[in-house]
């Protein structure tokens, strides 16, 4: 773990879908030995609830979840290393924060699964796919011990 960042924030257009699902894999991989926290450039009301029921499928209580945006965060986007944002609108965002913190900034290009349109099992399938893919993303650039927690 020396080679990990300390704390992390994932940032997508307003933290009620691709940012928490980061948000809640990753805590189930590293749970408080990293800080880990997640924002949207926009506010909105609530968690979504196909987030909340697609995590729960695998083990990860989103319920929980209030969704807060970039001026929300207690001691600001300096107190963390890594900036992971999954919209083009929040990769801007992060970019701006890098003109007076120190912190890197990663681009994971994630579909955002509340535009599609169709029945329940469409859209379940969607977000699913969402979901396997940052948890994918999360193995890959965050590798652990053993992914059995995911």
């Amino acid at each position: 773990m020396a080679d990990m960042p300390g704390a992390v924030l994932f940032a997508c257009n307003y933290n009620a879908v691709r940012s928490p699902m980061a948000e809640g894999l990753m805590k189930s991989l590293y749970g408080h030995s990293i800080f880990i926290d997640s924002v949207g450039v926009r506010p909105t009301g609530d968690a979504n609830p196909f987030m909340i029921e697609v995590m729960a499928e695998i083990g990860i209580d989103m319920s929980g979840h209030r969704p807060k945006t970039f001026d929300d965060i207690d001691d600001g986007a300096e107190s963390f290393d890594l900036v992971v944002t999954m919209s083009p609108e929040a990769q801007h965002r992060a970019v701006e924060l890098t003109r007076y913190a120190a912190l890197d900034v990663e681009y994971w290009m994630t579909f955002d699964p509340a535009a599609i349109e169709g029945n329940r099992d469409m859209i379940l399938d969607a977000f699913r796919g969402v979901r396997d893919h940052i948890r994918q993303r999360i193995g890959e650039r965050f590798p652990p011990t053993s992914l059995s927690a995911i």
